[in-house]
């Protein structure tokens, strides 16, 4: 038996692991086999429905990692296309069955597929009439809200990432490679490493400074974050003054010190970074 899972899993966010903890014990009750199928790119690109505010939890790497890190047996991306879209559940469950042998079907409470728009209890219907087996998996709430993609980028536009990391059970990161700047920090006594996202629509916490981590060489540091409105992020690496332009840096958002401050003098911002590092080193405490 081959059991499915099917959505965009953007942030692979723990109302996704429960549809996947559901879908590997369902497997493993029929000696079966897990499959989640995904695709990319996102579908409001293609079919240009606001394509233009989208921002995305994960990088497509960072998905299939994510995914295959709950145990899931085989991943399979999709290349979402004008054809992909035009499918209805019906031609889509028929695909799912004849190119994987899907013989059973786990879904999240709002998971939607098909040109069709059938809601989930409709799906599940047509599932069980086609010959699948349908399980609907119900929503999963954090401070008194159902889980999804949506509130955690509302919650990151708010720059909320403690409830953030609460709906995705991990902090949230970004990754990238370290480009030159101004230099502006490093005259302050403030050296910060600029991030240049290798996603271009990655999701960027609401402006202001965090207390962050950093991975770098294997290595996890602790750091202090900057978002700008244009949506740069600087960090300051505690107890680091090694050069590193060009490496690859993975950074994750842990608490939220400040919001955007303007500054008038050179004096004013070096002095707010100096309280922005007590600040940010006594929440490491708390942490540890």
């Amino acid at each position: 038996m081959v059991v499915a899972a099917t959505g965009f899993f953007d942030g692979v966010h723990i109302g996704h692991q429960t549809v996947i903890r559901t879908l590997l014990d369902y497997a493993q009750l029929h000696n079966g086999q897990s499959l989640v199928i995904s695709f990319w790119p996102h579908p409001r690109v293609v079919l240009q429905n606001g394509a233009r505010d989208l921002r995305l939890l994960n990088t497509v790497e960072e998905k299939k990692t994510l995914l295959q890190g709950l145990g899931v047996s085989q991943v399979e991306i999709l290349p979402f296309d004008a054809a992909f879209a035009a499918l209805t559940a019906a031609d889509y469950l028929q695909m799912m069955r004849e190119r994987f042998g899907v013989d059973a079907i786990v879904l999240g409470y709002d998971n939607r597929f098909g040109s069709d728009g059938l809601d989930t209890a409709e799906i599940a219907s047509l599932a069980r009439d086609l010959g699948f087996e349908a399980l609907v998996v119900p929503p999963v709430e954090v401070e008194g809200l159902k889980v999804s993609s949506t509130q955690v980028r509302l919650a990151l536009a708010e720059g909320k990432v403690e409830l953030a990391s609460k709906m995705l059970g991990r902090d949230y990161e970004v990754c990238g490679v370290v480009v030159g700047g101004k230099q502006m920090g490093r005259n302050l006594g403030f050296r910060t490493a600029n991030l240049s996202l290798r996603e271009p629509l990655k999701m960027v916490p609401k402006v202001g400074a965090y207390l962050s981590r950093a991975w770098l060489y294997g290595r996890q540091f602790w750091a202090m974050s900057n978002v700008d409105s244009a949506g740069r992020i600087e960090t300051h690496i505690f107890d680091f003054e090694e050069d590193i332009y060009g490496y690859d840096l993975r950074v994750s958002f842990v608490r939220k010190i400040r919001d955007e401050i303007r500054f008038t003098s050179w004096d004013q911002l070096k002095n707010q970074l100096q309280i922005d590092e007590i600040s940010a080193k006594s929440l490491i405490f708390a942490e540890q």
